[in-house]
């Protein structure tokens, strides 16, 4: 098994790190605000040194925009969320809601594309950090072989957050109605997978994919 403490894309054994922005706002406003993301990220992200990957997804009927870019190492990140400040304030300004901004270590990842069109689902979870290596395992060996039994699934990852505990695991599916027919049997996956990572779930939400971006995909 391999050792959490070292971030890893287990499709190559690249170390990944991530920051996702969470952001609330207007859904009157969804739109514009995700024009002006999926007009502009990319191209400021990729030319940020360690750049992996970058995705957008959205709830625009309840006002939710997830962001999340990918870095090869946790100094990369950090260095690309200063260097990019201006331009992120101009950018998520248009939504006029509240920002969360993590950071947090890809322990797991199997990490596919899909088209715009596709659904996203969200699992945030709640673990011991002294039993990390416990939830890794788990997602290794009962998450992600469930998962990828699952029509339509296309990628997931687990990112987590070792020293606060907490972290989330995200399944990615062709389109919207691979994703309402996993529902069912993912829930099932969801309780086996959380007794045995020692894992408490702490929120379940859905999002349509608005942008995969993944330069790196055979790295």
């Amino acid at each position: 098994m391999p050792d959490a403490r070292a971030a890893a894309d287990l499709d190559g054994g690249v170390a990944m790190y991530v920051r996702t922005i969470y952001m609330t706002g207007d859904p009157a406003l969804a739109d514009k605000t995700l024009e002006g993301l999926k007009a502009e990220s990319v191209a400021l992200l990729s030319g940020q040194a360690g750049y992996r990957g970058f995705s957008i997804f959205s709830d625009r009927q309840l006002g939710k925009i997830l962001l999340g870019s990918w870095w090869d190492t946790a100094q990369h990140e950090r260095d690309s969320y200063a260097a990019l400040r201006d331009q992120r304030q101009e950018l998520l300004a248009v939504f006029g809601g509240t920002i969360t901004v993590d950071s947090w270590e890809a322990a797991v990842a199997r990490r596919g594309d899909a088209p715009p069109g596709a659904g996203f689902r969200l699992v945030r979870i709640g673990f011991d950090p002294a039993g990390v290596d416990r939830l890794v395992n788990a997602v290794e060996t009962t998450a992600i072989p469930g998962l990828e039994a699952m029509d339509g699934f296309v990628g997931g990852a687990l990112l987590i957050d070792r020293t606060r505990g907490i972290g989330s695991v995200g399944a990615i599916f062709r389109d919207r109605a691979a994703l309402d027919a996993s529902r069912g049997p993912q829930a099932q996956l969801r309780s086996r997978a959380s007794e045995a990572g020692g894992a408490r779930v702490l929120g379940l939400e859905e999002f349509d994919v608005e942008l995969l971006d993944r330069p790196h995909l055979n790295l």
